[in-house]
């Protein structure tokens, strides 16, 4: 349905350049939910302006349902009103002067989607419907919650009929609660209406719920492209490792693959670990071996024959569900979570099994700098991006 081809753009500053697209490829499948994931500044959301026609990028091609509307080599750039998509933003951007109705027919009586009054109703009445705004119709806009408000900028959307649904941090605004509430109910909707959808958000809980697939973009490049599962259980790289969720990560050398599975030499002991799914690492490589906390298990008295190591409870936190331990293992930190149950003091030797179906071999960040290191973690809030 979506697909990009080699996609760059560069913002020239008074003294500088900032590369916020810089090769980007991908395919997004008709009715899928793709999810463009990173931080602020990592080019998701110029991505997605591309796609609109609001940006005009230097080189590469767009094309939807095998239609282009970006090409750099044709000097192509079909204007956004021309293209068959919709838009959902961060800010409701509802018009406030009208009442709801109002506002999701407005873009079908004027310009160029312009359509016959009874088709106007048809189209609005069923959106209403279908997103429970019904009751709502004849009250002006200014009166609703945020989250009703945004449902209208959703109506109005789905009432242009797009073939691709462009929708940018549309929950950022929301609180909490209604957030968790509304992701489930925006997937289930594109799924039943069989609408491809291609979704911002630096929020990774917000991706790992909603998506699909999932896009990692960092410094204008798509880093990771997978499901949910595959990012969170495989990341590829440092940045990765780090921006999604939580995971230790341990100076190691790569020692041999065979069978499916690394021996990795590190700097907490010889630890076996799955092999890497993509190439670019061999024996002698220098990596990292990454583990999720609630992946690691107190060792069994010693049965579990290799891949474990002996450690100090340095810190413990309390997050409601579990608890999270420090446990200093020689000179590095590993981040563990246990639940209720099992309860260690500060200063408390431990033994714990590092499962190697749930190791990773993670490539280091490239050029051998700091990776992003993410402030949230899979539980995280809503904030701004300007992405």
């Amino acid at each position: 349905m979506l697909i990009v081809r080699g996609l760059e753009k560069t913002f020239r500053l008074r003294d500088s350049e900032v590369r916020a697209l810089d090769g980007v490829n991908f395919d997004v499948a008709r009715g899928e939910f793709f999810v463009l994931l990173g931080p602020s500044g990592c080019g998701k959301t110029t991505m997605l302006r591309s796609i609109a026609g609001l940006e005009r990028p230097d080189r590469g091609t767009i094309s939807i349902d095998g239609e282009p509307v970006v090409s750099s080599g044709e000097r192509r750039h079909v204007p956004p009103e021309h293209r068959p998509i919709a838009m959902v933003f961060q800010s409701y951007a509802v018009w406030p002067h009208m009442d709801v109705y109002e506002n999701v027919a407005f873009p079908l009586r004027e310009g160029v989607r312009r359509l016959p009054r009874d088709e106007q109703d048809a189209r609005v009445s069923e959106v209403l419907d279908l997103l429970a705004l019904s009751g709502l119709a004849d009250r002006p806009v200014t009166t609703l919650s945020g989250g009703q408000q945004q449902r209208v900028a959703l109506a109005r959307a789905l009432a242009l009929r797009p073939k691709v649904l462009l929708m940018d941090e549309p929950l950022s605004n929301l609180d909490f609660k209604l957030q968790l509430r509304l992701r489930a109910q925006l997937k289930e909707l594109m799924h039943r209406l069989d609408l491809t959808t291609v979704y911002v958000t630096h929020n990774q809980a917000e991706a790992m719920e909603t998506g699909d697939r999932i896009a990692v973009m960092d410094h204008g490049r798509m880093v990771q492209i997978g499901t949910p599962r595959e990012v969170y259980r495989h990341p590829l790289d440092e940045f990765v490792a780090r921006f999604i969720g939580e995971m230790s990560l341990v100076p190691a050398t790569l020692v041999e693959i065979a069978d499916g599975f690394a021996m990795l030499q590190s700097a907490i002991g010889r630890i076996r670990a799955l092999a890497p799914r993509e190439g670019g690492l061999s024996a002698g490589a220098r990596c990292l071996l990454g583990i999720r906390p609630e992946d690691m298990r107190l060792a069994d008295g010693g049965a579990a024959a290799g891949n474990t190591v002996e450690g100090e409870v340095t810190a413990r936190q309390f997050v409601g569900e579990a608890i999270i331990y420090t446990v200093l293992t020689g000179s590095e930190r590993l981040r563990v979570k246990l639940h209720h149950g099992v309860e260690l003091g500060d200063g408390g030797k431990i033994s714990l099994h590092l499962p190697p179906e749930h190791c990773s071999v993670v490539a280091p960040a490239v050029g051998g700098g700091e990776a992003y290191e993410s402030e949230e973690t899979l539980t995280g809030g809503a904030g701004g991006d300007a992405g």
